[in-house]
């Protein structure tokens, strides 16, 4: 396991890349946020963000909590959202789930270990598969449900986050702004979109 000396050490090698190729790097981003994208993603450590769209620091606007819920009574979500679209002027949302996400996977199964911030959390996501049981039943394996449920979790978050009160508005000061849902696989390391709003 690598200590906090050596990531200190990995992060002076990562900075001096970037001034190397290119010296006035850091003066742009200290310079001005000006994102393109907010992606709301799962904590998960094997899926970061910048990387796998291979977008460099400033780009991406992120926002991660486990399993990639978005809760409208959740202030920091919903804060993190009001801050990119009306501060930042956001206009692309990215809601990211992943297949093999351990959140998920704990709703589906319904087990927690005694974990009661986490069930707390999860509890949406309970839900979500507790009304599409039948839908999930029907699929061969727990491999195909655990997978199903990944991508039925990523389309409710992209709806949440599209009926938000906080897209209602922007829409309503006919601020243009997209929602696209979409679930990166640990398998081959690809993203695929599953929704998209107009």
């Amino acid at each position: 396991m690598k200590t906090i000396p050596d990531l200190l050490e990995q992060n002076r090698v990562w900075a001096a890349t970037y001034t190397t190729s290119d010296p006035q790097f850091f003066n742009r981003l200290c310079a001005i946020q000006r994102p393109e994208y907010l992606w709301i993603g799962c904590s998960d450590s094997r899926v970061p963000a910048n990387q796998i769209v291979a977008l460099e620091p400033g780009a991406l606007f992120v926002h991660r909590n486990i399993a990639n819920i978005v809760v409208p009574g959740d202030p920091n979500c919903m804060a993190v959202v009001q801050y990119a679209i009306e501060t930042l002027g956001v206009r692309q949302l990215i809601v990211c789930g992943h297949y093999g996400c351990g959140g998920v996977r704990a709703a589906l199964d319904n087990n927690y270990d005694g974990a009661a911030h986490v069930e707390r959390w999860l509890t949406p996501l309970r839900q979500l598969a507790v009304a599409h049981f039948a839908e999930l039943t029907r699929l061969p394996n727990d491999e195909e449900r655990w997978d199903r449920l990944c991508e039925i979790n990523v389309i409710e978050q992209s709806h949440r986050l599209l009926t938000s009160d906080i897209l209602s508005n922007a829409r309503l000061r006919g601020t243009p702004v997209r929602v696209h849902g979409l679930i990166y696989s640990l398998r081959d390391g690809l993203l695929r979109q599953l929704t998209t709003n107009a």
